[in-house]
């Protein structure tokens, strides 16, 4: 028998003296039950291999050293309590996790939500105060830029961006790959980019609830014909363009039947002066319009504001917003905004610091978490994708939502002219 010592001598020849036995008529069972006392013999005096099965001890470590864990997008709160599952990969993971947004003047949400929950988030996974940074590259493309190639230089394995363009994101990707750094897109994707993950509400989901929403806002406001400006986004900006996608696919079939009409047309923008401006060119080009579809409420405002000094009456003029900014749901209670598109932005930051435990700890996320594939339309690649939910805001769910959610303070929100409004949508 191959690979059994000097020892295993006398054993063998017991064995082939039985087995001579079983060759004669004895049972074949004790020439079995032979082989197997000499194998097991063999294997007693031998010495382990690199194929001997681990021991108790040897899997615990191996599972130390390489922890499981799952967790779904149906376990994220408000109260964060789910990060607490991702401690392990926060313990084997290696460097450091950087995110980057964008700017503070497209949406108050960065400074005033993003920036926290992110923070809260990622040291509810585990993370120290040295191991990660949250900074803001305040609209400039240079210093997102110079923000990423410092985070990497300083030790980070992992960056959460949100990109001000695709032009600097890719710039961003780019640099990260080539020095062995991770990216997660957060919020926008980076057309052409190179990231691993992307982490966003779904767009096409949001542009659709702006769309229904503005359908809704009209029946209710009993305009019997509307003559709508469709604003956008940014056309620079992938999620403009889903929005897009979302809304023009609620309208399309009405502009197609003569029930509404489309008037006049605009570039698109993020900024709040220059989408006044283009609503002020076009509403003195077409004196009919009597509606108007704006993509975010920092963009609504100012447009509300212009529509006031000319003396529209609430309830007359449908306007749409997004974001669920103080702002915007103020004008959502003074009756000249239709609604607007709550994000519960902690679910983005959870899922985004998700994404990067396990990057970071060189593991692949569970379905459970990345949910949906985005399409890169400048590369037709298939982003692995955590997608959430948004929710439509009015005053009759904005106590249950917003208010519930702590994303405005009715302290804030049910100020001055406000207050009535508040109360007699149970707001207190």
């Amino acid at each position: 028998m191959p690979g059994c010592g000097p020892s295993a001598v006398p054993l063998r020849r017991k064995v082939v003296y039985m087995i001579q036995l079983a060759r004669k008529g004895a049972l074949v069972a004790s020439a079995s039950l032979a082989l197997c006392l000499a194998a097991a013999a063999c294997s007693s005096s031998s010495s382990p291999s690199s194929s001997t099965t681990p021991t108790s001890s040897s899997t615990a470590s191996a599972s130390s050293s390489s922890p499981s864990v799952s967790i779904s997008v149906t376990q994220f709160d408000k109260t964060f309590s789910a990060m607490s599952a991702l401690k392990p990969l926060a313990a084997a993971g290696k460097g450091n996790v950087a995110v980057i947004l964008p700017d503070t003047v497209t949406s108050a949400r960065y400074v005033q939500f993003d920036a926290p929950y992110l923070t809260q988030a990622l040291t509810a996974a585990g993370l120290t105060s040295s191991q990660f940074t949250v900074q803001n590259a305040g609209g400039s493309d240079a210093t997102e830029l110079s923000d990423a190639q410092t985070a990497i230089t300083k030790g980070a394995s992992v960056l959460v961006m949100d990109p001000l363009d695709a032009g600097v994101g890719a710039q961003i990707e780019t640099y990260a790959a080539s020095h062995g750094a991770k990216v997660i897109d957060y919020d926008r994707l980076t057309l052409g980019g190179s990231r691993a993950y992307y982490v966003s509400f779904n767009n096409v989901v949001v542009g659709q609830t702006i769309g229904q929403g503005f359908v809704s806002c009209a029946t209710d406001w009993k305009v019997t014909k509307p003559n709508v400006l469709v604003m956008k986004g940014d056309p620079t900006d992938n999620n403009a363009t889903l929005f897009a996608q979302g809304y023009n696919a609620v309208l399309a079939p009405l502009f197609s039947s003569g029930k509404y009409v489309q008037v006049g047309s605009a570039a698109g923008t993020w900024t709040p002066t220059v989408a006044v401006t283009e609503f002020q060119q076009q509403f003195t080009a077409h004196k009919n319009i009597n509606s108007v579809l704006t993509p975010n409420d920092a963009n609504a405002a100012p447009i509300i504001h212009y529509l006031q000094t000319l003396h529209v009456k609430a309830q007359t003029f449908p306007v749409t917003g997004q974001d669920a900014s103080t702002v915007g749901l103020q004008n959502v209670l003074s009756g000249y905004q239709c609604g607007t598109v709550y994000k519960p932005i902690y679910l983005e930051a959870e899922a985004a610091t998700a994404l990067a435990m396990y990057v970071r700890a060189g593991k692949t996320p569970p379905a459970s978490l990345v949910n949906s594939t985005t399409n890169d339309s400048k590369t037709s690649t298939a982003v692995p994708s955590v997608l959430l939910t948004p929710k439509w805001v009015t005053t009759s769910n904005m106590a249950s939502t917003v208010i519930a959610d702590q994303f405005v303070k009715a302290s804030q929100l049910c100020v001055g002219a406000y207050a009535a409004a508040c109360k007699a949508a149970g707001i207190s």
